[in-house]
C-alpha cells in the first residue's frame, strides 16, 4: 500500500492514566473490544479515557473487590456522584440506621453497611479529584450525624500512580484502597485499622 505523501505515521502512544485503566478493567473482566470502544485517540497517537469510564471502573472495583474483602457482609445502600445521583439506593436500609439523604447534599460514591460489625463506609472513588481530607471528612461526619452505626471514611483509587497526587491531602483516621492492589489497605494514622473512630460511633440512648 502506497502512503500518500500528506500523511503522516504516528505512533500510539498510551498515557500512563491509560494503561493503569487497561490493567484494572481487563482484571475485572471487562472484554477486549468493550475497552477499546472506551479508548480515544488523539491526533498526536495519544491514547487516554474520559474520566467518566474511569469512575465508574473504579466503582466496579470496590463493589466487586472491597467489599467481599473488607466489608464481606456488606449491604451496598448507595451509588452515585454529583452528575448522577441516586444510581442505587437502599432507602429501607438507610432509613434503618436513620440516615436521609438529600439529593441537594454532597453525598459520597459509595455506602456500604458492614451488618456484621454495624459500621457505614463511606467510600470516595477519584480518578481526578475528591478525596476524603479533613474538610471532607467533617463534611460527612456532619451529614451522616445520628447514623446509628459507626462511620468508616474510605478513599479508593485505581493505582498508587493517582494516589501519589492526593497523598498529603489524606485526613488522618481515614482508610485508602489502591484497586491495583486490592488484598491491600492503607491506614491513616496508628490506633486502629479500619473501624470507626470515637467521634463518629452512634450514640446509644439507655
Amino acid at each position: 500500500m502506497r502512503r500518500s505523501k500528506h500523511q503522516v505515521s504516528t505512533p500510539s502512544v498510551f498515557h500512563s492514566s491509560s494503561l493503569n485503566v487497561d490493567k484494572l478493567a481487563y482484571s475485572l473482566g471487562v472484554p477486549s473490544h468493550a475497552v477499546k470502544t472506551q479508548r480515544w485517540r488523539l491526533p498526536n497517537g495519544t491514547f487516554f479515557y474520559h474520566p467518566r469510564y474511569r469512575w465508574c471502573l473504579l466503582i466496579k472495583a470496590v463493589i466487586e473487590r472491597f467489599c467481599p474483602t473488607f466489608a464481606p457482609s456488606g449491604v451496598v445502600l448507595y451509588i452515585g456522584d454529583t452528575e448522577y445521583k441516586f444510581v442505587h439506593l437502599e432507602t429501607a436500609g438507610l432509613a434503618a440506621l436513620g440516615v436521609t439523604l438529600d439529593s441537594a447534599a454532597k453525598i459520597p460514591d459509595v455506602i456500604v453497611h458492614d451488618t456484621k460489625r454495624n459500621w457505614l463506609l463511606l467510600i470516595e472513588a477519584v480518578t481526578s479529584a475528591g478525596p476524603v481530607d479533613g474538610k471532607r471528612r467533617k463534611e460527612l461526619k456532619d451529614l451522616f450525624a445520628g447514623c446509628k452505626a459507626g462511620l468508616v471514611f474510605v478513599t479508593a483509587f485505581e493505582s498508587r500512580r493517582t494516589m501519589q497526587t492526593f497523598v498529603s491531602h489524606i485526613a488522618w483516621e481515614s482508610e485508602v484502597w489502591i484497586a491495583e492492589d486490592p488484598d491491600h489497605m492503607i491506614h491513616f494514622n496508628g490506633e486502629r485499622f479500619l473501624g470507626p473512630y470515637p467521634d463518629v460511633m452512634p450514640i446509644i440512648k439507655h
